[in-house]
């Protein structure tokens, strides 16, 4: 059954359904924090995620890759020598985990860790992204690994984009030292309100859409917009981040084939594995501010078969506790024929010159002269209240800041290492100028 948010003047929440919207959130949070590829094979395993839809038993089924990016849920031997990726020589070779004090987990993924980090010389705090060659491998994703450090290259001038500062490697990891952003993801504080009132969800949507404009202006397709994603600074900013499932050269008429994303905001083409375009960025879009007023996604259900089908076959509803111009944006956005869909045409000029957006100087919002509706009150570097501490309790493991030459170079480490030739960036010196 779809989850359905409460009307705002509704009936009163007895105790029971109070608990019951209670176990759906906190099935909700469990879930998204799964990666894609393991949602896959539960449903394939698990025979209380059946859905006799023909279109979702299709999606459910995991196939064999028709890509070579294409997200694959076997492990599989790491790439011979010519498939390695060569970016060229590393400008940074000096650069090493002994450089830094580590000093929290502030984050976690498939392949490694985000941690709070001093650098010894600089005193400066960054967040570090430590990345497990031998994990990357295992699941053939040095390829979106490399896609990601190309991506964060380009991303060093908006204000609206996480930045790289640099990055290097050891034989058996990947460092991105990383803009130190402590305002929280979108994620844990619509945990904690459920939703936001519509012009601060308008505020947020507008600094989220000129980032993927942005990185529409470069052709690069990000396609994984979601809350976790997305973090507010200490001033209450958007700060897009996690550009690992980008899609670089994609122009405006091209389009692309991968099946990845996070299932709640799977677009309907994605779902179809059929080619799609930059548009699948606007779906998502859709589908946060959705979730940013309602507090769940447009077409969730506990049961994930059926929050496909809803994707693919649900007309959307929208409760009429939001004002028209919202009501129209969102309709533009979930539209599930994607040659419709808002921003098809015009890409960011369109989403830009919807009446929703009128409240919106574009040229002070891109120069952070709009004040934001939330302030996070951070103290300090040091001030963790905004990170789950589901992170921030965990140890710092001793072997984040061992060097190359503190561990034993054994040979699938060796074959790690040169699978990411030219990984290490330090940016010029007129950059600073």
């Amino acid at each position: 059954m779809t989850v359905k948010a409460a009307e705002a003047s509704g009936p009163t929440l007895t105790y029971s359904k109070m608990r019951g919207m209670v176990a759906i959130l906190i099935a909700f949070m469990k879930q998204r924090r799964m990666g894609l590829n393991d949602f896959i094979q539960k449903i394939a395993t698990n025979s209380s995620y059946a859905c006799k839809h023909p279109e979702v038993q299709s999606i459910l089924k995991i196939s064999q890759p028709q890509e070579p990016e294409l997200m694959n849920a076997n492990p599989s031997p790491p790439p011979s020598p010519s498939q390695q990726i060569n970016l060229g020589p590393s400008s940074n070779p000096h650069a090493k985990p002994s450089d830094f004090h580590f000093l929290k987990v502030i984050g976690k993924g498939s392949f490694g860790k985000v941690l709070l980090a001093r650098h010894k010389a600089e005193e400066q705090f960054y967040a570090v992204k430590v990345l497990q060659k031998k994990a990357i491998l295992k699941k053939k994703e040095e390829k979106h690994i490399m896609s990601e450090r190309n991506v964060l290259l380009k991303n060093v001038k908006h204000p609206f984009l996480v930045g790289l500062h640099f990055s290097f490697q050891t034989a058996d990891k990947l460092y991105f030292v990383l803009d130190y952003i402590n305002g929280g993801e979108l994620f844990y504080h619509l945990q904690r309100e459920r939703c936001f009132l519509e012009p601060r969800a308008r505020f947020y949507a507008a600094e989220i859409a000129s980032a993927l404009g942005y990185l529409h202006s470069l052709n690069i397709v990000y396609r994984d917009l979601k809350p976790e994603n997305i973090l507010l600074d200490s001033q209450g900013h958007i700060v897009l981040t996690d550009f690992g499932l980008c899609k670089e050269n994609i122009e405006h008429n091209g389009t692309t084939s991968t099946f990845c994303g996070t299932p709640e905001y799977l677009a309907p083409e994605v779902l179809h594995k059929q080619p799609y375009d930059r548009t699948v960025d606007w779906w998502c879009l859709g589908a946060v501010l959705y979730e940013m007023l309602y507090g769940l996604p447009p077409f969730y259900s506990r049961n994930t078969a059926e929050m496909y089908d809803n994707i693919l076959n649900k007309p959307l509803q929208l409760k009429p506790n939001i004002t028209n111009s919202a009501r129209h944006l969102l309709e533009g956005l979930l539209q599930k024929d994607r040659t419709k869909r808002l921003g098809a045409k015009e890409d960011f000029m369109e989403i830009k010159s919807h009446i929703f957006f009128s409240p919106i100087n574009w040229d002070d919002l891109i120069n952070k002269k709009i004040t934001p509706p939330f302030n996070p009150n951070v103290s300090g570097p040091s001030d963790l209240r905004h990170f789950d501490p589901e992170f921030t309790d965990e140890p710092v493991p001793n072997s984040i800041g061992q060097s190359p030459d503190s561990i034993l170079i054994t040979a699938s480490v060796k074959e790690a290492a040169e699978a990411f030739l030219g990984f290490s960036y330090a940016p010029p010196v007129d950059s600073f100028l």
